[in-house]
This record gives C-alpha cells, sequence and structure tokens, in this order.
C-alpha cells in the first residue's frame, strides 16, 4: 500500500478513536483473546495487544483473526516491543517486523513501532508493515525522567509514521506540566498521544487529553498494568469520567507525599458525579512543596485537599486563610480563585467535631488528643473553642508542650496518666490525630507501630480514631475489646472532606453517597489484603 493511501487510512483511523486504549496481556494466547472479549463485552472498543507478553507471540495471530472477524468494530493495535526498548520480546528486529505485519493481516489497524526499532528499518521493512493498511503508531518510552521532547520529536519525524507517542517518567508534579505544554505545541502538526509514567504521572494520564493528546492508556484489570502509574481502564471511566474531560473541567486534587492510599480520588469524584459537576479530583503526589505550587499555578488547580506533611508548611504558600487556619497554623483546604489568589480552610474541626457533636456534648467534655501536626491541631483548637478540656498527649514532648500552650489546653507526661486514673478520672473521648495505625501502600512497615497507649489505659466512654485505612486499627480493635464505643475514622474523613466540597462549589455536599463509596472501597482493599495474605501462605 503506498504511503499516501496509509495516510488517508490514518486520518480516517483518528476520527474513529476512542479517548481510552485498554492494554491488554496474558501468558497464552487464549488468556489474552479472553481478556479481550470482556473487555469488549464492558463496551471498550480500543484494545492493543501487547504480543511481546507471551513466549511465542505468533500463537495469538489466528486467534487475533478470528476475534477481529467477530468484533469488526473495534479498533486493535499490535505491539511487540523488544526487551531493549522496555517491553519484554527477545527476538530480532525482523522477527518483530515479521509479527507486527503478520498482525496487520489479522486485523490490527495500527502497529506500535519503537523509535529503536524505527531508525535501524529499511525501506522495505516500512513497506512490509504498510501493506495491509496498518497505520503505524511511532513510540518513544524514557523510564528515567521527561527531558528532551523537541529532540525526541525532531528524531521521530524523520520517519514515516502516522502517530506519534512519547512516553516520559514523571519525577515531579511539573513533568506533567512540561509534557501539555509540549502536546499543546505539537499536535497541530502531528497526531500525538503523550503521558508520564509513575505515581507523579496521573495528571497528564488524564488531562493530556485536553492538551492535545489523542488517547490515553488503561489496563484491562488492576494489577494488570504495563507501566508506572498506569490506571485500570473501568476506574479511568467509572472515577475519573475520562470521557467528560474537556477544557471547561475544573481540577482538583490530594496533595501530600504519599498519596497513594487515599480514598479522596473515589469520595470526591463520586460527589462531583453525584452533582453533575463538570469536575476531575486526583490524587498529587508532591515530594516538594515548591513543585505543587509550580504545579497549582500553571494547570491551574482550582481546589486542593492538603494532607500530611504540608498542612502547617502550606500555611506561608497562602494569599489569606480563614481565622480558624490562622489560629491552629494548619490548612488543609485550599481554593483558587479567579484571579489565581490561594485562599485557605480548615476543615478538619468540622471532621472531628459533627461525629461528637452526634454522640456526646463537647461542652466541659474530658477530650486526651493523641499527636501534634496538622489534624492533631485542628481538634485540639476545635474543641477548646466549644468549651471541651482538651489535654495533649506526644511522643515528642516539647512539639506537644508548644501545641497545648498555644491552644490553652493542658499538656499530658505519658507517666501522669496512672496518677489520674487513681484519681477515677475517666475520659470522655479519646483522640488518636497520629497516623499511627495507617495503611500506606508506599510504607512497608505502615501499621506495625504500636499505639501511644496501651488497653488498659484506655480509660474513655469513647475512642475517635482519626485513621480511616484500613478501617480497623490496632487502637479500635485494643478499645472495641473493652467494650469502648468506637468512631472509626471514617466518619471524620467524610465530613471534611464534605466541607471541602460545599467550600468548593458552593453546594451541600451528598454526604451518604460519599460515605458509601469510601466504606465499599475500604471493604474492597480489606478483602484485598485477606485475598494477597492468604496467596502468600500457599507459596
Amino acid at each position: 500500500m503506498s504511503t499516501s493511501s496509509s495516510a488517508i487510512n490514518a486520518r480516517m483511523l483518528r476520527m474513529r478513536l476512542p479517548r481510552v486504549c485498554v492494554t491488554i496481556i496474558g501468558k497464552t494466547a487464549a488468556e489474552m483473546i479472553e481478556k479481550a472479549e470482556q473487555v469488549a463485552r464492558d463496551d471498550n472498543s480500543f484494545i492493543e495487544f501487547r504480543l511481546d507478553y507471551l513466549s511465542e507471540p505468533a500463537s495469538l495471530l489466528p486467534k487475533l483473526k478470528g476475534f477481529f472477524e467477530y468484533n469488526p468494530h473495534m479498533i486493535l493495535i499490535a505491539t511487540c516491543r523488544r526487551k531493549k526498548t522496555g517491553g519484554l520480546f527477545r527476538g530480532s528486529i525482523a522477527s518483530e517486523v515479521d509479527i507486527l505485519t503478520r498482525a496487520a493481516s489479522a486485523g490490527c489497524q495500527l502497529v506500535d513501532v519503537e523509535l529503536d526499532t524505527a531508525s535501524k528499518l529499511k525501506d522495505r521493512d516500512w513497506d512490509k508493515l504498510r501493506k495491509h493498511g496498518a497505520a503505524i503508531l511511532l513510540s518513544h518510552h524514557d523510564f528515567r525522567a521527561t527531558k528532551n521532547l523537541e529532540k525526541v520529536y525532531a528524531k521521530m519525524s524523520q520517519y514515516p509514521a502516522d502517530f506519534f507517542k512519547i512516553v516520559t517518567t514523571a519525577k515531579e508534579l511539573y513533568d506533567n506540566v512540561e509534557m501539555m505544554k509540549f502536546l499543546a505545541t505539537k499536535s497541530d502538526e502531528r497526531p500525538m498521544i503523550g503521558v508520564c509514567m509513575g505515581e507523579q504521572g496521573l495528571i497528564s494520564r488524564l488531562l493530556s487529553l485536553r492538551a492535545g493528546s489523542i488517547f490515553t492508556f488503561g489496563a484491562a484489570n488492576p494489577g494488570e498494568e504495563t507501566a508506572p502509574g498506569q490506571i485500570a481502564a473501568r476506574r479511568l471511566h467509572e472515577t475519573y469520567r475520562i470521557d467528560q474531560i474537556d477544557i471547561s473541567t475544573r481540577v482538583y486534587g490530594v496533595a501530600g507525599d504519599p498519596v497513594g492510599h487515599s480514598l479522596s480520588p473515589a469520595m470526591m469524584n463520586t460527589a462531583f458525579r453525584r452533582e453533575n459537576l463538570n469536575a476531575v479530583y486526583l490524587g498529587l503526589h508532591a515530594k516538594t512543596m515548591k513543585d505543587l505550587m509550580h504545579c497549582v499555578r500553571e494547570i491551574p488547580i482550582h481546589g486542593l485537599s492538603i494532607t500530611m506533611p504540608y498542612k502547617e508548611s502550606v500555611m506561608r504558600h497562602l494569599d489569606k486563610s480563614d481565622p480558624l487556619s490562622t489560629k491552629i497554623g494548619a490548612c488543609n483546604t485550599v481554593i483558587r480563585s479567579q484571579e489565581g489568589k490561594l485562599y485557605g480552610f480548615n476543615t478538619d474541626v468540622a471532621g472531628v467535631l459533627r461525629p461528637l457533636e452526634q454522640r456526646m456534648p463537647i461542652q466541659n467534655a474530658k477530650v486526651l488528643v493523641m499527636g501534634a501536626g496538622g489534624a492533631a491541631r485542628a481538634a485540639v483548637f476545635g474543641l477548646k473553642e466549644r468549651g471541651a478540656e482538651v489535654y495533649v498527649l506526644n511522643r515528642t514532648a516539647a512539639k506537644g508542650q508548644q501545641l497545648a500552650r498555644q491552644a490553652h489546653a493542658k499538656f499530658l507526661q505519658r507517666g501522669n496518666l496512672s496518677k489520674l486514673y487513681a484519681k477515677g478520672w475517666v475520659w470522655d473521648c479519646i483522640i488518636n490525630a497520629t497516623p499511627v495505625g495507617m495503611d500506606n501502600a508506599e510504607d512497608k512497615t505502615a501499621g506495625s507501630e504500636k499505639p501511644l497507649l496501651t488497653d488498659k489505659e484506655l480509660v474513655t466512654r469513647y475512642v475517635f480514631e482519626m485513621v480511616y485505612s484500613p478501617a480497623e486499627t490496632k487502637l479500635t480493635k485494643m478499645a472495641r475489646a473493652r467494650g469502648i464505643h468506637v468512631i472509626p475514622g471514617i466518619e471524620m474523613f467524610v465530613h471534611q472532606g464534605a466541607r471541602q466540597f460545599e467550600i468548593w462549589t458552593g453546594k451541600p455536599a451528598p454526604i451518604e453517597e460519599m460515605h458509601k463509596v469510601v466504606l465499599h472501597a475500604l471493604e474492597q482493599r480489606t478483602a484485598q489484603a485477606a485475598a494477597d495474605k492468604n496467596n502468600k501462605k500457599k507459596r
């Protein structure tokens, strides 16, 4: 087929491309076809077959032809990436070209050729790849950084490809901005696909579509990602509503280090969908405050949930904060005005007070707050404003004493607890405002640290656990074993998120739906953890 005919086919194909290409992997050809059929049943019409995941890639080709004949509406990409360029195929370049050519004959409308491979192809190889009318997707992957985008583009322009795909690795959030700026300048010249890999690259996997990327990639199932940071296709559609993202979509996110464990994206995107708002909420793993602020102003981001360790340090980057945040010295909510100014609020206070008010009078209540970080500050100041008798307990005495002094609360030495109990002291509530017990995928030791108090020291009516993942921590298990009423962390999490939603949108938050989705996600996480544990035992 001539180059001009191929270009016409590519232009027609481009008009049909959905926003998400679902990548299929498997150990056998039968497994890959079975997954492809499920993806098709889920109403996805765009699939990439990673033939390099098969020990014998050619074994898929007969089945691939049958799949396409049964699903003629599908758009298929064939990829057989060599190990040298980040794939699994150990064969020669000639073998790769042969497999891709046969895949095109079987029905694949696009074949993926890595830039390194392209640099070694002869004219006859290009002719062979185009023989059956397939468009050529020329790709480049940088597994180390996001750099030299213009140079890569110039090199790619030397070859007769129909689509350019440039995939880099985001080392910081601002790398996404670099990628999207690049796409905005080049997408008018060439049909482009551009994303950043890694957890920091989440922004580009969603927002690059409005910067000029024709589509993005999603995994067929969780756990089957073919690149770091890739998202399951179902989650792209259901959680992030990727088909509705456009230039008018407002961007919000949770910023911290780390954020991979956060359920805020699931909760907030549910709220946006429930209220039919054109908005999307992302996880922003910011290694530095400087990187975060640079990204906020460039994208731009309309609102932020601030989590550890930035609740206090974000204050100096705000143009203004509400009196409560100023008094506490910590902010967990930021809104960006139309003029670009950043305003800070603290909704952690609402997250603490609302669940307590539903159970007990706060005036004159005796409350012990464990911790002295941003969440603890919100609890101590909020409770003091409502007239509670507040004590602070912290492993680092100096920081705990400083918080108690600033809030006009009392600092409690651990050794003095027994003296209080000897006098018949009973707390109305003990609040854990430390990260002890937190389930954190980035930290393999998370959850192993012991609570500040032993079970015998839980002399209280209520235990309020601010940690929401996992749903049951060592502290809550200790409390339940002693017959103590537990206020689970999910309640604070949902209430503080609901208040954030109200600040950002001016609308009442759909609290019931937010609570349901978080509870469901926690149940799934618990079930998955149990399954992983069982599988580990079997091995």
